[in-house]
């Protein structure tokens, strides 16, 4: 039954994948120009949907803030190490400054939570420090990249008044999620997530339009599941081993309905990739930075290796940073973020085909964790 799950869950990540790729063909094999703005407008309400899922998932006892002070601290590393990476590579390599070369390489810094999820309990380790370990990290490394993405959109900005707005709206949809958190009992089901996430994107254009002051969708989405009523029973997590334990569905319509809804983001993100004209840019240069984004984003994320001594051992620690090399929809999101900062084309490609390289070798970074844990104790 196990192996059934395992293979399950390996199919989705690289149909994830593939997706990704198909769509980057699409969008270069043909002109999606005239409905560009309706791509636009899909893809963003997918990555709201996507982020509501993550505000309900996220949860924490308030008496205790401080024991949590540690896991977020290792978390905010292990997400800066592989962002600072990657844009310093970009911003060596490639003709970009220094901020434009922060936002595009966030991509490298968020763990694909749900996919890990998946993953890890599909494979039987749901009961493991690793995993238990890995749900905090990854659900913490989540927040820090929303955290972080919007004061470098407003560093590019510039500092002018609606810089200095958007820093208060900032503090307070933070306040707002904690202190209403999970407090207002709202319908949470699947078509429920998607009708907030549509009502949402049509705010924040809304907004924007009327204002100029652009609020990304990744933080009002993710405050708003924030605040919402989380229907999860502690006492059965081991019962929720698909994805976002916290909102199970628990209906085989519902499961489709959530699959279909991320595959078909997938293939947007690669539709929104615009039109590169690689002139001279041959195979072997896409091959080699591709490969090399991949290898600087995983490399900072064994970071964590070098925390918990006292926890547990060194091939638990190195699992754990493993386990957190996956990456996925908040990732893809940060891309399309991206889109809107006249990066030179083939540095969203790059990152875009990392991405892609990173989903469908998730199968292969559980195998190697499943392989640790089974190696005799180390150090």
């Amino acid at each position: 039954m196990w192996e059934e799950k395992r293979a399950c869950s390996v199919y989705k990540v690289f149909t994830y994948s593939l997706l990704m790729i198909l769509g980057i063909a699409l969008s270069q094999a043909v002109d999606l120009t005239p409905i560009s703005p309706l791509l636009k407008f899909v893809t963003i309400v997918a990555l709201g949907y996507i982020m509501i899922e993550v505000g309900l998932e996220f949860t924490f006892d308030k008496s205790k803030l401080k024991s949590y002070g540690k896991d977020y601290l290792i978390a905010m590393t292990a997400a800066a190490f592989p962002w600072i990476l990657c844009s310093l590579y970009f911003w060596s390599c490639f003709d970009i400054d220094l901020t434009k070369a922060a936002i595009v390489g966030r991509f490298a810094a968020p763990t694909s939570a749900g996919v890990l999820f998946a993953m890890l309990a599909a494979a039987g380790l749901a009961s493991t420090w690793v995993f238990k370990k890995a749900r905090i990290l990854a659900i913490f490394d989540d927040l820090d990249t929303v955290l972080l993405i919007v004061p470098l959109q407003m560093i590019h900005l510039g500092f002018d008044v609606r810089a200095i707005l958007l820093l208060v709206i900032i503090i307070a949809l933070l306040y707002i999620a904690y202190r209403y958190l999970h407090a207002f009992k709202l319908p949470t089901s699947r078509p429920w997530i998607l009708a907030y996430a549509i009502a949402l994107t049509l705010a924040t254009e809304m907004f924007e339009k009327s204002t100029f002051i652009s609020v990304e969708i990744i933080l009002p989405a993710f405050v708003l599941g924030c605040i919402l009523v989380n229907p999860h029973n502690p006492k059965r997590s081991l019962f929720h081993r698909r994805e976002h334990a916290f909102i199970q569905p628990e209906k085989r319509w519902e499961r489709v309905f959530d699959d279909t809804l991320k595959l078909c983001y997938m293939l947007l993100v690669g539709c929104s990739l615009p039109k590169i004209s690689l002139g001279a840019t041959s195979i072997a240069f896409l091959t080699f930075h591709v490969l090399a984004l991949t290898f600087l984003a995983n490399l900072g994320k064994l970071y964590p290796m070098l925390c918990y001594k006292k926890e547990a051992s060194f091939r638990e620690r190195a699992a754990l940073s493993v386990a957190m090399w996956p990456r996925g929809e908040v990732g893809a999101g940060i891309l399309i973020i991206s889109m809107n900062y006249a990066l030179p084309p083939v540095v969203i490609q790059l990152a875009q085909l990392s991405l892609a390289l990173n989903l469908t070798l998730t199968g292969a970074f559980i195998y190697f964790v499943i392989w640790i844990l089974k190696k005799p104790r180390m150090i």
